[in-house]
């Protein structure tokens, strides 16, 4: 099916929490000299208009960039987000949100690469027009290219069996953004798919997933198998503006799950995410969750051969991180106060100040409440 269209959702709570959270990666992988490569496996049309065409149709921005574009009290981390999309509107007027590809192309610098991904027919040719004008526009302004090879490259096809022909990338840096539709049930089984073959190829990179929080039980399971993917840590953040509605139609909640996140990015969200339920929070309902942990494989040693017992793959399961409207946020406790739980450990703490991971032990997931 190819009747999903990402403009009638364009610069709603979702689009806020995904490009939030894609940017701080970015911003991340910038810190070093070294080239990254971005994938995004479905692009979309990579630029949208909120006053014209099928954004007009339910106004879905109201949910998201709408209340904090005159906003003045924005955290720092957000503020980067919204200064972004500001610049596609220089005349002040909210007219223009700007898609993942978008939002990356401008954040990334000129030694880095883009490999975008889009199937429908339609959107693909809007994704191309668009950038073909926006660099058409950088060299009436004497803006060239310093590197060689080709910068952004735009795929019609599958981004699901595209994205294994490029990994690794040539710099072995980069992230993945892994966005689908949803609009057909087996996307949720080739996300997973698409993961387990990714960090293979390329067990270093990031790996960054959207996905909608439905009452479908597809959407329920989805972060809980990906939890239990080989890596070397995952974070996964969800926002609610609303609790369901009667009807069961519409998107009130929907996640991020992060696989080899940076280390600062789950520190950013505990700022930035009391602050989002706040301003995009429509009932008591509105809330947001934290998760993180780790899932390692465990080798067995032994000194005679014996089968390896699989129950040494160990899971990160961590109780979330909540604020909700309710609770205006205040009342915080610490998991990791009074001990560990029965067959599992405390978890040591993390050095902020120091810019360092302490090491933990496999199968160990570290949880925070609200």
């Amino acid at each position: 099916m190819l009747s999903y269209r990402h403009g009638f959702h364009a610069g709603n709570h979702a689009d806020v929490l995904k490009h939030f959270v894609l940017i701080e990666l970015l911003n991340y992988l910038g810190q070093k000299d070294t080239a990254y490569t971005y994938v995004d496996t479905h692009s979309g049309a990579g630029l949208y208009s909120l006053d014209t065409g099928y954004a007009m149709k339910n106004a879905e921005y109201e949910t998201g960039i709408g209340p904090l574009w005159d906003r003045d009290d924005v955290p720092a981390a957000l503020q980067v987000y919204l200064d972004l999309v500001k610049a596609m509107n220089p005349s002040g007027k909210m007219r223009y949100y700007p898609g993942s590809p978008y939002c990356a192309n401008e954040v990334m610098r000129s030694q880095d690469r883009l490999r975008l991904f889009e199937l429908h027919p339609s959107e693909i040719k809007i994704l191309s027009e668009n950038f073909r004008k926006l660099e058409a526009h950088k060299a009436e302004q004497g803006e060239r290219q310093t590197v060689r090879g080709k910068r952004i490259m735009i795929n019609a096809g599958d981004g699901f069996e595209g994205l294994k022909a490029i990994l690794p990338p040539p710099s072995r840096r980069g992230l993945v953004l892994i966005d689908p539709p949803y609009e057909v049930k087996d996307d949720y089984r080739r996300v997973k798919v698409c993961l387990e073959d990714a960090l293979v190829r390329f067990p270093t990179g990031t790996y960054a997933v959207w996905y909608p929080v439905l009452s479908r039980i597809e959407s329920k399971q989805l972060p809980e198998r990906l939890k239990r993917i080989p890596a070397n840590g995952w974070l996964n953040v969800t926002l609610s503006i609303s609790g369901p509605s009667p009807d069961g139609f519409g998107l009130h909640s929907s996640g991020m799950f992060i696989i080899n996140p940076p280390w600062t990015l789950e520190a950013t969200l505990r700022e930035v995410m009391p602050y989002l339920v706040r301003v995009l929070g429509k009932d008591v309902s509105a809330k947001f969750e934290i998760e993180s942990g780790e899932t390692e494989t465990v080798k067995i040693k032994s000194p005679v051969r014996a089968p390896v017992d699989r129950s040494a793959r160990g899971t990160g399961v961590g109780r979330p991180q909540v604020g909700s409207l309710r609770t205006n946020n205040a009342n915080r406790t610490d998991a990791n106060k009074g001990g560990a739980r029965t067959g599992t450990a405390a978890a040591p703490s993390r050095d902020l100040g120091q810019g360092k991971r302490t090491a933990r032990p496999a199968n160990l997931s570290k949880t925070r409440s609200r």
